[in-house]
């Protein structure tokens, strides 16, 4: 087995065959004239390219329609996401100026009930101290 090399890939054998095979067709058809049988070759290539290049033309317009179509449906997605999201942030801002009003309002009684507090607690220790001296 040591002196075994690797098989052979037979592709290339086959290739061949079937060029030969291709043109022993066309000289066939062309009645044994190279050069009918050459420009039936030439001919076909032609054909067979020119159908390849509209096959080619007509899926590259499809793509070309179907990714504007995507790109469409993305920027609706986006613009509609982007709008979400300044609803919410409009949304946020105003329940957060409401809350500041009403944290600010609350604010504003507590402070105004500490003031009245230390005002009556001010007038009973002023008319205690005015006692001490003989006031009312």
């Amino acid at each position: 087995m040591s002196g075994m090399s690797p098989p052979r890939s037979r592709l290339p054998l086959y290739l061949g065959l079937g060029v030969v095979a291709a043109g022993g067709y066309y000289l066939y058809g062309a009645g044994g004239d190279p050069k009918v049988a050459q420009k039936n070759i030439e001919h076909d290539a032609n054909r067979a390219s020119s159908k390849l290049r509209n096959e080619v033309r007509g899926r590259e317009r499809e793509a070309k329609k179907a990714g504007e179509e995507w790109g469409q449906r993305a920027g609706s997605k986006i613009d509609s996401a982007v709008d979400d999201a300044r609803s919410k942030i409009n949304s946020a801002e105003s329940k957060a100026d409401q809350q500041r009003k009403d944290v600010g309002g609350e604010l504003q009684q507590t402070i105004d009930r500490a003031d009245r507090k230390v005002e009556e607690a001010a007038s009973k220790a002023k008319s205690g101290i005015s006692s001490w001296f003989g006031g009312k």
